[in-house]
């Protein structure tokens, strides 16, 4: 196994319960004592999620605000979380800034695990718990052809700023990257409304495929119809581009969300598990976003 979808399809042999939802949604969602649990795990790697040498204060937040994203397309409410830490250098920033966090979500700390380390990459992990506050609860899995396909928010804030992190910039132009905000109030408003819904995490086209494939449908977008939060020029990359952490949902057709979003398509009944960009299908290796290797 040599990347990140070869080893989930693994894993699906393993995730037999009907919570795991097969392992094609963000969240496992258990039924329990007349409510309904809703569970996430993100990890967050140096390098990769977050730049060596970043404020760790930005970092807990982060972490905090993926996991958070996950519960939000599920319509659920925080109940807490649980954290692995891999002890380092600035732990009392981290606190300060998962203190931070916690405290924007209103979700306590229950638990976790630290371990030591020195040397190679860091890694955390967070594990965030919530109660769905609509059933069904919302899934990858449910548009249907007709559907309207919607999005919060613009795309490409993060690239942006990450760009400006890069360049000296710790403040209000790196924001989006540095501290992103999870729709979780938005995500609980539609969750009686969708039909679909999931967060953009790892780009737009690759996160609708996704869509697409859990739905046995196909995901038409229209490009131009796309909210930005970089120049137009660079739109393509916007929409390859993950950490964004925006509400990708589909509505039935004629009804309107009762949040502030964008329609950007709509759900077609051919070529089933594709996504098409300007009424051309794109090719999943083509590079749609960003994937583990």
């Amino acid at each position: 196994m040599t990347n990140e979808a070869a080893f989930i399809a693994a894993m699906r042999v393993l995730a037999s319960h009907p919570g795991a939802r097969g392992l094609a949604d963000d969240c496992a969602i258990l039924e329990f004592g007349g409510e309904t649990l809703v569970l996430t795990h993100d990890m967050m790697v140096a390098g990769t999620h977050f730049l060596r040498g970043q404020d760790p204060a930005d970092v807990a937040w982060k972490l905090v605000a993926s996991n958070i994203s996950d519960l939000a397309a599920k319509g659920a409410e925080p109940l807490g979380v649980l954290l692995g830490y891999q002890l380092g250098s600035g732990d009392a920033r981290f606190a300060d800034g998962l203190g931070a966090a916690l405290a924007h979500y209103g979700a306590p700390l229950l638990g976790g695990d630290t371990v030591g380390g020195s040397g190679g990459r860091r890694a955390l992990g967070l594990t965030a718990i919530g109660r769905a506050t609509h059933r069904p609860v919302p899934s990858r899995a449910g548009a249907r052809a007709g559907d309207g396909v919607w999005i919060t928010g613009a795309l490409g804030g993060a690239m942006i700023g990450l760009e400006a992190l890069q360049s000296g910039d710790d403040g209000a132009g790196s924001a989006a990257y540095r501290r992103p905000v999870a729709r979780l109030v938005e995500g609980i408003a539609l969750a009686p409304q969708v039909t679909a819904m999931m967060d953009v995490s790892d780009g737009l086209l690759l996160d609708a495929l996704r869509m697409a494939r859990a739905s046995g449908a196909a995901i038409a977008i229209d490009s131009a119809a796309i909210p930005l939060a970089c120049p137009d020029s660079r739109r393509d990359e916007a929409l390859r581009w993950g950490d964004d952490y925006e509400l990708l949902f589909t509505l039935p057709e004629g009804t309107l969300p009762v949040i502030d979003a964008s329609r950007i398509g709509t759900v077609r009944d051919a070529l089933q598990g594709t996504v098409l960009l300007d009424g051309l299908p794109l090719d999943p290796a083509a590079g749609l976003g960003y994937e583990h290797g």
